[in-house]
């Protein structure tokens, strides 16, 4: 059963030099409460393992903002100039992987897979450096495992089990992510008592979930 914690106590889990995953597609669906108290809290040299790095200002973009980045890897970081001011100084690295593949290997480290076999990317620059490997006269590039030291997911509805509602497309990586870290803290919009969501509409069940946190609705 996961514990409810305060967000002072949830900042404090993630500590210098970790691996985060932070779901959500342009802040919807991020834990966008406690994303923001990590960055006001300035714990740096983070890798973080998200989707996109959101627009200016949001979520994941006050990681950026402040600094605080070390190694980002995400599919779409356009909508972010702050990005490409740091990746063109050095300042941070940036590993951009197809969203569909940023998926697959997120779930073959929640899985304990030893990575996903994608012809996307054959012949770009995403191939540099990885092993292609030939299926039935088709080539295919061995992409690998994705983990992280601590996963933030947000749900809609959250349970006080730790059982986990997303709504509509909120769910996004969030599900997938619940899977492939050692640690996963559940924002929640809406904490409710054991038995106010429907066991059928459970996603991300409590066995994954360690802590709980209150977000903003």
């Amino acid at each position: 059963m996961a514990k409810i914690i305060g967000l002072d106590e949830a900042v404090e889990i993630v500590q210098e030099g970790m691996t985060i995953m932070v779901g959500g597609f342009m802040a919807c669906g991020g834990a966008n409460t406690i994303v923001e108290a990590i960055a006001a809290r300035g714990t740096k040299n983070l890798t973080l393992i998200a989707n996109d790095a959101a627009k200016p200002g949001m979520g994941i973009a006050r990681l950026v903002e402040n600094h605080l980045l070390r190694r980002l890897v995400a599919s779409h970081v356009g909508l972010n100039p702050e990005v490409g001011r740091q990746m063109a100084t050095g300042e941070l690295e940036v590993e951009l992987v197809p969203q569909g593949t940023l998926v697959e290997r997120i779930r073959a480290g929640g899985y304990g897979l030893g990575g996903v076999l994608t012809p996307t990317g054959i012949g770009t620059l995403v191939a540099e450096g990885k092993e292609i490997i030939t299926v039935d006269g088709k080539d295919f590039l061995l992409e690998k495992p994705l983990r992280a030291d601590v996963a933030l997911i947000c749900g809609h509805t959250v349970d006080r089990s730790g059982n986990v509602w997303y709504k509509g497309t909120s769910r996004n990586f969030n599900q997938v992510m619940a899977f492939a870290a050692d640690t996963v803290i559940a924002e929640a919009d809406h904490l409710v008592d054991v038995g106010g969501i429907a066991p059928e509409n459970v996603v991300t069940p409590n066995v994954l979930v360690d802590y709980i946190v209150e977000g903003r609705p």
